[in-house]
């Protein structure tokens, strides 16, 4: 068979390096000259990984196993600061009460923000203004918002009281109850960030071909069948994102409730979470290999919630349209 011209060239040069005992030129691989050509432009974003992410990370790993003060020298402690997070930092009590706020916080905020999206997507006047009204709460910083709502449940000139009372209704000391204290925590959340995850929500639905609706509605599907077998089906990818993200945030809540309950994880250690335990412990007692511990701890925990929700949807997702 005969050869090329191209093909006569690549064999003599071949041919040639055999003979003088060098390897023969490969050609780099488009991949490899694409990572060499980005490489200058990745550069800022992977020192500033390095330097604020992983860095931390792994000092943060290591002094879980030493003792510090914050001032002087670095102790090896073995397994000592994680017996001590459970035994004496009572680790246990803080993540059930970090998972109690996760379960009030996260379906409730869910539902709501996925109901939103739905009345929202319709073609109607005014749905703009309503869109930017729910995600107004979102935008407000949360320490402002949390001094706003401890007014509102301040059991003596709180405005929910004083709504209370005109029907009748004798409020309870809403942040001083260990019964109500924690959901009063959780209801503050889910109005301030109902609209953020409510956008989401709309984005996908603004996604979905109106073209599927339109063939539903020939076959006789009603509004509800529609959005249990096209809505929520092709919403999967985000309703992902959106679980994943709420529960990062909810497992690390510490500022609202700091400021609603003033720091102290009361009335009884009810919204002492893990986020507010490694703050005390850290911070306050400066007991630094215990509070790395603990935060550790809560790395391994959202790591496997996280795990399991990308399990879960994983063969349940579509992210496009054919």
């Amino acid at each position: 068979m005969a050869l090329t011209a191209t093909e006569k060239a690549a064999t003599a040069g071949v041919a040639r390096s055999i003979g003088t005992g060098r390897r023969p030129k490969v050609p780099r691989s488009k991949g490899a000259r694409e990572l060499l050509r980005a490489l200058p432009f990745l550069t800022p974003s992977l020192v500033g990984v390095l330097l604020f992410l992983v860095i931390p990370v792994v000092f943060v790993l290591v002094l879980s196993f030493m003792t510090w003060s914050g001032a002087g020298p670095f102790k090896w402690a073995g397994l000592q600061n994680w017996t001590n997070i459970f035994l004496f930092d009572n680790a246990a009590h803080s993540l059930g009460v970090t998972a109690y706020y996760v379960l009030l916080n996260i379906p409730l905020q869910t539902v709501l923000a996925l109901g939103l999206a739905v009345m929202l997507n319709r073609k109607r006047r005014g749905m703009a203004f309503f869109r930017v009204l729910y995600l107004a709460p979102y935008l407000s910083t949360p320490v402002a918002m949390g001094l706003i709502w401890s007014w509102v449940f301040d059991p003596r000139q709180g405005a929910a009281d004083r709504f209370l009372a005109l029907f009748g209704i004798h409020g309870p000391a809403w942040l001083s109850s260990s019964l109500w204290a924690m959901p009063v925590v959780a209801g503050v959340n889910i109005w301030q960030f109902l609209g953020f995850n409510m956008l989401f929500f709309y984005a996908g639905l603004q996604a979905i071909p109106s073209s599927l609706y339109e063939a539903a509605q020939l076959d006789g599907a009603s509004k509800w069948r529609q959005f249990w077998r096209i809505s929520l089906p092709l919403l999967n990818s985000t309703m992902l994102f959106v679980l994943i993200t709420d529960v990062i945030g909810s497992f690390q809540v510490f500022d609202t409730l700091y400021v609603l309950t003033g720091g102290t994880g009361g009335p009884g250690d009810s919204t002492q979470v893990l986020s507010l335990q490694i703050y005390n412990v850290g911070f306050q007692g400066t007991r630094y290999g215990e509070a790395a511990a603990l935060s550790v701890l809560l790395f391994g925990v959202i790591l496997l919630f996280s795990v399991g929700q990308f399990l879960f949807f994983k063969n349940r997702t579509t992210y496009e349209f054919s």
